[in-house]
């Protein structure tokens, strides 16, 4: 092949098979070559007539474009064919101009009136490519043309250039700020629009040009939620990110009445007008006589945000699950924040730019937030395969996590790290090792000896970092380890790293009186080398020289002055004057003045031991995922989290007005039964959240309707969703509309809001009123809460309710024992058992006390022996009821008998001493107990999942006992019911890992049904679960704090050893689980 025809394609990226590619530089070989040949063939085949020549050149030309070439020079060829109607060509036209036509300025203008007229084409993507090349022309002149083309985008039928129209919004406000106005009306209706594929471009339109401006997302924060779940992924990061700083500014903070958290079941965010005119009830009356500290009430729309983000933790995008994990960490109540731990853990399997971002914001959390990954300790162990960055910011994470619990596992993995060939990362972890020994007291000795051995390692960097960790170790109990700073005075001829050396001479200096006879010789040796010493250590040096001459002036005087001559000639400004300094300051003189008689003071002050503090602490300040939280600095654009208000603003403003003629059928509404896309139960706290609140609350019934569409969806459709959702917050409705609700509540309720449908069915308005509240507690221990509260408050006027048309599962409670009520603990009956057992007579109640009726655990255990608390005996027992004040808690029975003569009086519960994560809600004080009498008073603790004991005092006006409780494994759980199909499906989602299976021998006394049944529900606080085979016993459950499930299955076979299986997420709790319940079997 001749030279000539490669030299006519110089730079222009489209070489045959086979032929060398010439660079842009004249050393590459294409010295000699023409410019002015340069892409001739191109511009032959644009200028020819036939379309398949001009379609080969723009892929052509648009390859060399993402090669990375330069095709500038073909702009005039290519910018004639923008008229062109065969559409390929059009389109690779438009992605060519929108590269170019910020640099061709002048050309792209002569062309300007072919894109105005593409604005009008029939086909969406000419328009959109239209838009998009109209906005990168960067020429203020053009700047009317542009809005008036925004402006008509933005009412275009296609949503796609809906979408470009606010990709264009950011461009033309960033070229001229003054059409900010216009560009904001622009907003306000793209905003309003109901598709997913404009949700996100246009958040990040709101976001560019007036973040500032919230009033416009009042109207259209519902529909950002529900829509939230379809929209594409980078625009879910946008929209979260918003709506993190917007929920900042509009709702209440979930922990400032941690104590009192609750979600207030007794009055509704949407009352009814029978509710106000009842009149306050005896409890509201109570809560107004307590004017201080109001029980915090979760916003709607605040738990309606949490409830639609939580989905997006199992999205496949990082960016995604980064953003709502920060969104939870900013806005939900801590016993809500875990769930996000598992998915951040999950994250770290990525690459490591992922598990870089990822890792700077577990460290942060975990500060704050420690028990949130205790469990996942094991995956912040540091790979071989680490790089150094990721591996520091783990030492980082285990540092966190580190308490007197774990602090043996983590000591054994640093240990493993200091062998390690990556010296900045042993520095690193001998750093980690400090911070460990100042945060737990207990192992401060233990690490201190290990220290001391590294000192005879010889990696000189290994030894010099130990150094500069002890010094500080030290400063904490000096007096006690002074052979420790005699061996450390003896490295001085060996240590060759200046801050070592300096760190060993500030110690000697600083405690020369533990060492008397070492300090004056270390000061003579360092005297001889002071000239070879760096500046670091020189000023260390004269330092030493000036307390041992205060402190030993008969010895060191003459080392003192030797040491302070040679300073005065030094090289360094720094050594000569602080040489000066200390002359004038400790050798008394005639001239001398009043500072000398203070050296002492100033030289030898006691100083306050440092504090190890992670880098991280005060990083949280920023918000979490952001790139100034990853810089911890505040980078260009970034928006400050705005403080909780005092007082929650008027939440109506969300509240949108809808006309009539949009009302949907019950037919519409019947697609609500389907099951929703996203199983929630996959989560890791709370039942099925799909089925929390009511089928009526219009925002859950939104979100359903929006998750299954498409985004194609008509503009009627969406209407009818967005009416549903008002529907739902009014307090009237029509007849007919009740009844289809309620026909739909029977698929979808759990047995507790089916107690309080079964009562008030008669209550059109308070029925209506009970839905919406619903909406308030999504999770299920708040349900917990709700349901007991509704039935204490509708009792006297189930009475008078009319008997229900329909026989189902909701009808059975008029049949259960009067006790039930009382005692029932937190139970969920899953949708298809609801379905299954829809046909039962009422004769059939033989099901109701097995399903109802708690299984009482273990008897009482001793918590104070009468003689330890002088007459004073207290027992504990585990009551298996919920506790009323938070869910989250195991309700504890504490009862006290008086056995001394003497009146016992102010019996309460002092400050406790609890692991992180335990949390403790104290019984009301007891103010008085007579001799000889009993009493029982009931307190909350959660344990977060662990059988950790909860250490705290019983107090007493004259005394103080330390008492602990520690709860068995099966305490630590609440039943829950469901199908045997759903047990089986959620069984196959845990397994692996999560799966727990021990072979036993039943005794012949544990072969009966009754005696199995009993020792297993006594053990643990499960519930039963229906099975098909006679020999198979299964059991179901969920942990109270993070609502885990916990399944259980006994495999009894008459021949042969039996089996016991558990299937749970929390694989401690499974496993001490399995060895609890067969030791119950086998006794």
């Amino acid at each position: 092949m001749s030279a000539a025809p490669a030299y006519s394609e110089d730079k222009g990226g489209s070489a045959g098979p086979g032929e060398p590619e010439y660079g842009h530089d004249p050393a590459s070989g294409g010295i000699f070559s023409s410019d002015y040949k340069r892409h001739d063939d191109l511009k032959e085949m644009l200028d020819t007539n036939k379309d398949s020549l001009k379609l080969e050149a723009m892929k052509r030309i648009v390859a060399m474009i993402a090669r990375g070439k330069n095709a500038s020079d073909l702009f005039p060829a290519v910018v004639k064919n923008v008229a062109c109607k065969n559409i390929e060509v059009k389109k690779l036209v438009y992605v060519y101009l929108v590269r170019y036509a910020e640099e061709q300025q002048d050309l792209a203008l002569l062309s300007i009136s072919t894109f105005q007229r593409g604005l009008k084409d029939p086909n969406q993507l000419i328009r959109a490519s239209a838009l998009r090349v109209l906005s990168s022309i960067r020429v203020p002149i053009i700047v009317p043309i542009m809005m008036l083309a925004i402006k008509e985008a933005a009412s275009d039928m296609s949503p796609y250039v809906r979408k470009t129209a606010a990709h264009a919004i950011p461009k033309l406000y960033s070229l001229d700020s003054d059409q900010k106005d216009q560009l904001i009306e622009v907003i306000e209706k793209l905003l309003a629009d109901k598709t997913t594929l404009v949700a996100g471009s246009v958040v990040m339109a709101f976001e560019e040009v007036c973040p500032e401006r919230i009033d416009l997302i009042h109207k259209n924060y519902r529909k950002l939620c529900n829509l939230l779940i379809d929209v594409e992924e980078w625009g879910q990061v946008v929209i979260i990110s918003m709506l993190t700083r917007y929920a900042r500014t509009q709702f209440l903070s979930p922990t400032q009445n941690e104590s009192l958290l609750e979600e207030n079941p007794e009055k509704a965010f949407y009352g009814s007008e029978e509710d106000e005119a009842k009149g306050p009830g005896p409890e509201e009356a109570a809560a107004t006589a307590l004017p201080s500290r109001k029980p915090y009430v979760m916003d709607p729309d605040h738990r309606l945000l949490l409830r639609n983000t939580k989905p997006l933790l199992q999205s496949r995008s990082a960016a995604v699950v980064m953003a709502v994990a920060q969104l939870y960490f900013h806005l939900a109540p801590k016993a809500e924040v875990g769930v996000i731990a598992k998915a951040l853990v999950r994250l770290l399997r990525s690459h490591s730019e992922v598990q870089y971002v990822v890792l700077q914001n577990v460290a942060t959390m975990s500060i704050k937030r420690r028990g949130m990954f205790e469990p996942y300790l094991k995956s912040f162990y540091i790979r071989s395969t680490d790089p150094t960055q990721i591996k520091v910011l783990k030492l980082e994470v285990l540092t966190n996590l580190a308490n007197e619990t774990n602090i043996p596992t983590v000591l054994r993995e640093f240990q493993t790290y200091i062998r390690s060939m990556d010296k900045d990362f042993v520095a690193a972890t001998i750093q980690a090792i400090g911070r460990c020994a100042t945060n737990i007291g207990r192992v401060r000795d233990t690490c201190l000896n290990g220290l001391v051995q590294l000192l005879s390692n010889r990696d000189e960097l290994v030894v010099a970092e130990s150094v500069v960790v002890i010094k500080k170790l030290l400063q904490m109990q000096p007096a006690q380890h002074g052979e420790i700073i005699k061996h450390l005075a003896k490295l001085t001829d060996n240590i060759q790293v200046p801050m070592a050396r300096a760190s060993i001479l500030w110690l000697i200096g600083e405690y020369c009186e533990h060492v008397p006879r070492i300090a004056p010789d270390v000061l003579r040796k360092m005297a001889k080398s002071f000239t070879a010493e760096e500046d670091i250590v020189k000023l260390q040096v004269i330092n030493l020289a000036a307390k041992l001459y205060l402190t030993n002036s008969k010895q060191t005087k003459l080392l003192t002055q030797y040491v302070l001559s040679l300073a005065k000639y030094d090289q360094n400004y720094d050594i000569r004057d602080r040489a000066r300094f200390t002359r004038q300051l400790i050798v008394p003189s005639e001239q001398g003045g009043a500072l000398s008689r203070h050296a002492k003071k100033l030289f030898l002050a006691p100083k306050p031991a440092p504090v190890l503090e992670s880098s991280f602490k005060d990083r949280d300040h920023f918000q979490l995922g952001s790139l100034s939280h990853l810089l911890n600095a505040k980078a260009t654009g970034y928006q400050e989290l705005p403080d909780w208000p005092e007082e929650a603003p008027d939440p109506s403003v969300r509240n949108v007005e809808v006309p009539e003629w949009t009302k949907c059928s019950n037919r519409e509404k019947r697609k609500e039964k389907e099951k929703p896309f996203y199983s929630d139960s996959e989560g890791e706290s709370g039942p099925t959240e799909s089925a929390d609140s009511n089928p009526e609350s219009d925002s859950e019934s939104d979100s359903k309707s929006s998750s299954e569409s498409s985004s194609g969806e008509s503009s009627s459709e969406s209407d009818n969703e967005d009416e549903d959702e008002e529907k739902g917050r009014s307090s009237e409705s029509e007849q007919s509309e009740e009844e289809g609700e309620r026909k739909k509540t029977k698929k979808r309720k759990k047995v507790a809001e089916g107690h309080r449908a079964g009562s008030s069915s008669d209550e059109g308005s308070d029925s209506s009123s009970s839905s919406s509240e619903s909406e308030v507690t999504s999770e299920s221990e708040e349900e917990q809460v709700e349901a007991t509260s509704w039935r204490r408050k509708t009792a006297p006027s189930s009475k008078s309710a009319p008997a229900a048309k329909e026989i189902s599962l909701l009808d059975l409670e008029d049949f259960t024992p009067p006790s039930v009520q009382a005692v029932s603990p937190p139970m969920i009956v899953s949708t298809s058992l609801v379905t299954d057992l829809e046909g039962l007579t009422l004769t059939d109640s033989s099901l109701v006390p097995s399903l109802l009726s708690p299984v009482p655990g273990a008897g009482r255990q001793e918590l104070l022996h009468r003689v330890a608390g002088e007459g004073l005996a207290v027992d504990y027992a585990f009551s298996r009821q919920p506790f009323p004040a938070d869910p989250h808690m195991v309700s504890v029975h504490i009862h006290f008998s008086n056995s001394s003569e003497n009146p016992i009086k102010g019996l309460r519960v002092g400050a406790p001493k609890l692991p992180a994560g335990i949390s403790i809600q104290e019984f009301p004080e007891i103010e008085s107990l007579a001799p000889g009498e009993s009493t029982t008073a009931v307190m909350g603790i959660n344990f977060c999942d662990s059988t950790q004991a909860a250490n705290f005092q019983l107090c007493t006006e004259t005394r103080q006992f330390y008492v602990s409780i520690q709860p068995p494994v099966g305490e630590l759980m609440a039943p829950v019911f469901m199908s045997e199909n759903e047990f089986k499906k959620e069984q196959g989602k845990l397994t692996g890992m999560n799966e727990i299976t021990e072979k036993l021998t039943l005794p012949d006394t544990c072969r009966s049904d009754h005696i199995v049944v009993q020792k297993v529900t006594t053990t643990a606080n499960l519930g039963r679960v229906p099975c098909g085979t006679s020999d198979e016993y299964r059991f179901a459950g969920r942990t109270l704090t993070s609502g885990s499930l916990v399944l259980l299955t006994l495999d009894a076979r008459p021949a042969g050893a039996a089996q016991l299986t558990v299937n749970s997420e929390k694989m401690v709790i499974g496993t001490m689980l399995v060895k609890d319940v067969i030791q119950a079997l086998t006794q």
